[in-house]
């Protein structure tokens, strides 16, 4: 319980944040449906309103605070109205429809399980050419690092429409918009890991005449394991994010970023944050997983 406490009080000091948020973001729309169905009538006219504070109309207007939780279209939902949709979206729905958070979820986690795997694996290969060739790090790692600075809500619409004009669609172009972010992180990682051995341990293989690929195996490759998983857990949030954002682009409502698209279209909130917190809860499930992966592996190899 120790170990845990401090995680709970974060979550309830931004559970407690965001209800006392709420009354401020909504009260004037508040205000506004309420006057509209004649059930209050307040002091300042709905011109007032526009350009007053949030806070004095809060101060002023206590009465409509508890409606502020309650709100159709809200700027900002409640946790309980987010924790009501999910609900409904996920166990309220079959998995096969369009209308259910479980069948956008997979189409998305679809895309940033095959971008991670792609940008995993160019990242180690990219990070072993880099660490045993001085060619390779002289002239690879700066446009890795390059490649880093260009944004990804610029490039990725350029990516997809190039890839749609050569009749590539789906799950694809998604996928290497999310190997694009996840494969930054492995490449640093294991460059910094394969190169985490001492001089004194690589001298002590050189003694006994082992060949480039023992000292790999042997020594750098297992050395390389905790910098490796640590940037694979940075990676696979990266690989979510950049499959989240190839699916605004697209322009179609499949998938995470589809469903946020939708609900910005129609000024539905509650759906954009039922998404996001979907997409946080995955994010963190797979980081989980990959810590799991971690202290298994580490383990056999008796590092821990």
């Amino acid at each position: 319980m120790g170990k845990w406490l401090p995680v709970l009080t974060v979550i309830l000091a931004i559970f407690a944040g965001w209800y006392a948020t709420v009354p401020f973001m909504n009260i004037k729309e508040t205000l506004s449906a309420l006057e509209r169905a004649g059930a209050v009538v307040t002091p300042d006219s709905p011109i007032e309103r526009r350009d007053a504070p949030s806070f004095a109309l809060v101060v002023k207007n206590s009465f409509a605070v508890p409606a502020t939780y309650a709100q159709d279209r809200p700027r900002l939902p409640a946790p309980h109205q987010v924790a009501l949709d999910l609900w409904q979206t996920t166990v309220e729905k079959k998995i096969t429809s369009k209308r259910s958070l479980v069948y956008h979820g997979w189409i998305t986690l679809s895309a940033t399980l095959l971008g991670f795997v792609i940008g995993t694996g160019g990242g180690i290969l990219l990070a072993v050419g880099i660490v045993h060739s001085r060619a390779m790090d002289m002239s690879v790692m700066p446009w890795a690092i390059a490649s880093q600075t260009i944004p990804i809500l610029a490039i990725a619409p350029m990516i997809i429409v190039v890839l749609n004009s050569v009749g590539i669609q789906g799950l694809v172009p998604k996928a290497i918009i999310s190997a694009y972010l996840s494969f930054f992180p492995v490449v640093v990682g294991m460059v910094k890991g394969l190169r985490a051995p001492d001089a004194m341990q690589l001298d002590l293989l050189k003694t006994y005449h082992a060949t480039q690929a023992q000292v790999f195996w042997k020594l750098r490759l297992p050395a390389s394991m905790p910098y490796l998983f640590a940037s694979l857990k940075i990676g696979v949030a990266a690989a979510l994010v950049g499959a989240i954002v190839a699916e605004l682009p697209a322009g179609g409502a499949r998938g995470l970023g589809g469903r946020m698209l939708t609900g910005s279209y129609y000024g539905q909130m509650v759906q954009i944050w039922s998404a996001l917190v979907l997409a946080a809860v995955l994010a963190a499930v797979l980081v989980l997983l990959i810590g799991l992966a971690q202290r298994m592996t580490l383990k056999r190899m008796g590092l821990t």
